[in-house]
């Protein structure tokens, strides 16, 4: 029999970094034949991710323009997709998480009757407007979905009670953690010196909310000379000018370049903690042991928060330095919080995601053991 075409879409970093995994245990399993597709929707940090790992797309679409509406993205996208897939014409198609790549992923192939497999999936907080547009785009893509690879029972629970059928759903656990194995070991205790290091580029916190975090985190910054911040800018204008106003004077402050994937996890390792809005790094920083601050009004990643290695703040001055603060200053705190255990995954996520396909394609007569966390 020959083996079944299988397109992968992504074009952001956070997808790189998940997908890279599943990507190359497609590659070796002779039942598939996979084609990488990126639309580029984040060019620079995307190149990143896949130049480390040395994998070249098959098809680049390259749709990244400076400050591109959601609107202009999705047109664009949704164009280069269809002409991709007319041409490669695959039998399965892999989308990831909830960026506006893997909604217009889905789409496409959607209208040519591609099965969508859907890779981290049942994922919510019940808000379309937070986080935004990832919440809507993560609804939209279950209901056309095949396959459901849910990181977590919490997650499968979700897409079981919008009526997704439970044999169209696999716990895989999460493929980040597969990634962040290869490369980076949980250490056993806090660094000698004191070093937040901060990541956060949310729409829905553009303006107000995004400024009141960077002046918190300059406040706490004051208090502390011996204290180092280091913060990650996203290249988007709208977390450019608020974290240089707040934070571009100070001397015990450093901004940088979103590094390149192995960079970041050597510096998320020597963090005390990290401060954030992404959703990828709610999973990263506590399988390293790293404390973390969730500068956002709701989370779809509510196991972290219950694990205990999360703590989720409204993205407010007062809160996020309150947090910030007591993570420096109360060990009893920082210990409980190093110390969880990380509810995301053990490594072999995305063997459970390739055999969760095979098994809906008809290719496995058995879907794979579902990941626990209680293992």
């Amino acid at each position: 029999m020959s083996a079944l075409k299988v397109a992968v879409v992504i074009g952001t970093r956070p997808e790189a970094v998940k997908m890279v995994p599943v990507v190359l245990a497609l590659h070796k399993d002779e039942r598939f034949s996979v084609r990488l597709i990126v639309t580029a929707q984040h060019r620079l940090l995307l190149d990143q991710v896949l130049g480390h790992f040395g994998i070249t797309p098959d098809v680049d679409l390259d749709v990244m323009r400076p400050d591109q509406s959601l609107a202009d993205l999705a047109v664009r996208a949704l164009a280069g997709l269809d002409q991709a897939l007319a041409e490669e014409e695959p039998q399965a198609l892999l989308v990831h998480g909830d960026t506006s790549t893997t909604l217009i992923g889905a789409l496409a192939a959607f209208y040519r009757q591609i099965p969508v497999g859907h890779v981290e999936a049942g994922l919510r907080t019940g808000d379309l407007a937070n986080p935004f547009p990832e919440e809507a785009n993560r609804r939209l893509v279950a209901q056309i979905a095949t396959a459901h690879f849910a990181p977590t029972v919490q997650a499968e629970a979700n897409l079981l009670a919008e009526g997704v059928p439970k044999e169209r759903i696999y716990v895989t656990g999460n493929t980040a953690i597969d990634t962040l194995l290869t490369i980076a070991r949980r250490r056993s205790g806090p660094p000698a010196r004191p070093l937040v290091v901060v990541e956060c580029h949310r729409r829905e916190n553009f303006g107000g909310p995004l400024a009141s975090v960077f002046q918190a985190l300059a406040e706490v910054a004051g208090r502390h000379p011996e204290l180092q911040v280091v913060v990650s800018v996203h290249p988007n204008p709208n977390v450019q000018r608020p974290v240089t106003r707040a934070l571009g004077h100070l001397a015990n402050a450093t901004l940088i370049d979103p590094p390149p994937y192995p960079e970041w996890i050597a510096l998320l390792e020597s963090a005390s903690l990290l401060v954030t809005d992404s959703g990828g790094a709610q999973e990263e920083a506590p399988a390293l042991g790293v404390p973390v601050v969730l500068t956002r009004h709701r989370t779809e990643r509510p196991e972290a928060v219950a694990a205990g290695t999360v703590w989720r703040v409204d993205p407010e001055r007062v809160a996020v330095a309150e947090a910030v603060e007591r993570l420096l200053t109360d060990p009893e705190r920082y210990r409980q919080m190093a110390s969880a255990v990380n509810p995301y995954g053990d490594g072999q996520a995305a063997g459970r995601v390739v055999e969760g396909l095979a098994h809906s394609l008809g290719l496995a007569e058995r879907a794979p053991e579902p990941f626990s966390a209680a293992r």
